[in-house]
């Protein structure tokens, strides 16, 4: 059984200006709903994989679901939002008024979520339990169909493929969040456990 993790392509959200948190928390909002740039390329081993699958999941989020449109057009498709990203905690300060770039932006928020904030998202424990329970609806599918593909998000991918290799799924290489990247998770269908 196989199981290929692919990160979905950059936003077509290109605004790069430096802001504040509240026109981060915006900026946010308008990345979240905007697709995905077209290549010219895409990675040999991401496109062989997504033709391969025999089941295409996404998160409901526009930039995935494209993905998996612009990577195999034809291939069926399960959008669900339990493969979210892991949304980054933007605190509502009136006052902070100094700019970053929004890569900065994410950075910090990500540190401080890693570190115990989540203001009003989901917090770090709450989003490693998403990512075990979106782990195992991923070997229920795969269970079903074999090789499946998922087209997801950077960090959310990276924590599903920690609760794989907990599960005894053996990965082709070190996990990467990089746009387009497939990361492929096999195991004998024998050494599978009931969830």
């Amino acid at each position: 059984m196989e199981i290929s993790l692919i990160r979905h392509g950059k936003s077509s959200y290109i605004i790069n200006d430096r802001m504040t948190i509240l026109e981060f928390a915006r900026w946010i909002e308008k990345y979240d709903y905007h697709g995905v740039l077209e290549e010219k390329t895409y990675p040999e081993v991401t496109m062989e994989k997504i033709a391969g699958a025999n089941l295409v999941i996404t998160s409901d989020l526009t930039r995935s679901i494209e993905s998996a449109e612009i990577l195999n057009p034809l291939s069926e498709v399960v959008c669900l939002p339990l493969f979210r990203e892991a949304e980054l905690p933007i605190p509502t300060v009136q006052n902070l008024r100094f700019k970053l770039r929004p890569s900065s932006w994410a950075f910090l928020l990500r540190l401080l979520w890693l570190n115990g904030y989540s203001g009003q998202k989901e917090s770090l424990n709450g989003a490693k339990q998403r990512a075990k329970k979106a782990a195992e609806e991923l070997v229920y599918y795969a269970k079903t169909h074999q090789t499946i593909a998922l087209v997801g998000h950077g960090f959310f991918n990276v924590m599903i493929a920690k609760e794989l290799k907990k599960m005894g799924w053996k990965a082709d290489k070190k996990t990467s969040g990089k746009h387009w990247i497939c990361n492929i998770f096999t195991i004998d269908r024998d050494k599978v456990k009931k969830y």
